[in-house]
């Protein structure tokens, strides 16, 4: 019940999923994201990115690479801030 979750215990869980997408070229890019801008998120950043997490790796990453437009219901700052995200650290 996401409901029942505390806002750290749903961080714990898009940070799991974030880096778990399937493909390495998804976990980089979303994980990446997530541990870059995580720590400043509220309660409606982290409603954005759990509903971002449920959408295909395909078009995640075409919106965040510019090779496909974003839907409106994802457009705005965060979006922005994955667009222009130039270095992940890379777990090792």
């Amino acid at each position: 019940m996401p409901e029942a979750l505390t806002i750290d215990g749903r961080k714990q869980r898009c940070k799991f999923r974030a880096w778990h997408r399937g493909t390495r070229e998804a976990d980089y890019t979303i994980g990446g994201f997530f541990d870059r801008y995580h720590e400043q998120w509220g309660a409606e950043e982290l409603a954005w990115f759990e509903a971002l997490l449920e959408e295909d790796d395909v078009h995640i990453l075409a919106w965040a690479f510019g090779t496909e437009p974003v839907p409106p219901r994802f457009q705005g700052e965060l979006i922005e801030k994955m667009q222009k995200l130039d270095y992940v650290e890379i777990p090792r």
